[in-house]
């Protein structure tokens, strides 16, 4: 069941309609629109020319397949061997030209642009650092997202007459994740059910109180994906397989002291980084069956899975939730 996540559009000061504007041709992807997300939140318009700054076709950059660094060994008969692929950092250059009816409108769009991208190089009070999301739309619908940090590139042309009511800067934006994803997320839901209950309505359920689904998940994606699971009550143990590997890991609330969970009372485990969050926002990393707990990935293509909770009853629901990624734009 897809859920739609995209971000409300803020429009900054003076700067027009807020929308990402006409589709625009974009070297490496085609006809596009994109929008800049900045860590507070506010949503910046990148190829609308009423906005008071707009992006230059030529120039841009980085927006194709992932660079990868390749480890080999040689090969005693000649040539060599593939032992590891290691996907790096992407970097994309991003022209932006900027302009203002008079030199007081130029430079408060330009100061406020100049804040909107180096604002990720700002230390949060928990001492991290917020990227911000750039997101490139089709014509038909659909987008895809990726998280940048500034890098460098907001110093102008410094040509003669530049800065007054135009300039225009080249930005080079670094990602430290290269893949792109979707921004629509994919929800698998399964649901404790009885014998009674219709198979395919409102979502597929099995009369067993034990296992509430081996079903098979389809990541549409390109890359593996690293899903986000939420846990509903009643239930005391809770086991998530993987067939094709055997990975699996449970989680035991009793293992943190809480006993099985009531119905209604939820837990979300994350992948990616490790995590587990009680619904109150306490940390249940403890829950986990370490060490032998493997919080697996989904690979591109359709893998066979197990949801299993002992102690189940009715309200008992499992949710999977990821973004497909992507290599390119």
């Amino acid at each position: 069941m897809p859920l739609i996540t995209a971000p409300a559009v803020v429009t900054p000061p003076d700067t027009g309609s807020g929308d990402g504007g006409t589709p625009v041709p974009l070297p490496e992807i085609g006809l596009a629109t994109a929008t800049y997300t900045d860590p507070a939140g506010t949503v910046w318009p990148l190829t609308d020319t009423e906005a008071g700054w707009f992006t230059l076709a030529d120039g841009t950059s980085g927006l194709g397949a992932t660079p990868y660094t390749l480890t080999t060994d040689d090969h005693p008969r000649g040539g060599a061997r593939l032992r590891h692929v290691q996907p790096q950092p992407r970097a994309i250059v991003w022209p932006l030209y900027v302009y203002g009816e008079t030199h007081l409108e130029f430079v408060e769009r330009w100061r406020a642009l100049a804040s909107a991208f180096t604002r990720t190089l700002r230390r949060n009070a928990d001492g991290t650092r917020t990227p911000g999301v750039l997101e490139i739309a089709r014509p038909d619908g659909t987008s895809r997202r990726i998280e940048v940090y500034y890098r460098e590139g907001f110093e102008g042309r410094g040509t003669k007459g530049s800065g007054r009511i135009v300039d225009s800067a080249v930005l080079t934006l670094w990602c430290a994740d290269p893949y792109w994803w979707d921004t629509e997320a994919v929800t698998v839901h399964r649901e404790y059910g009885t014998a009674a209950a219709d198979f395919l309505a409102p979502f597929p359920t099995v009369s067993s109180s034990q296992v509430l689904g081996a079903t098979t998940v389809v990541n549409a994606g390109d890359v593996e994906v690293w899903p986000v699971w939420t846990i509903t009550g009643p239930a005391s143990s809770i086991t998530f397989t993987r067939q094709d590997n055997g990975e699996a890991f449970t989680v035991n609330p009793s293992a943190v002291g809480h006993g099985a969970l009531l119905a209604g009372q939820k837990v979300t485990v994350r992948t990616d980084p490790p995590q587990v969050r009680y619904q109150d926002g306490s940390n249940w990393i403890g829950a986990l069956d370490w060490p032998g707990a493997s919080l697996w990935s989904l690979p591109p293509g359709s893998t066979d899975v197990t949801f299993q909770l002992d102690g189940a009853g009715p309200g008992s629901a499992v949710d999977l939730t990821y973004h497909p990624r992507f290599e390119t734009a």
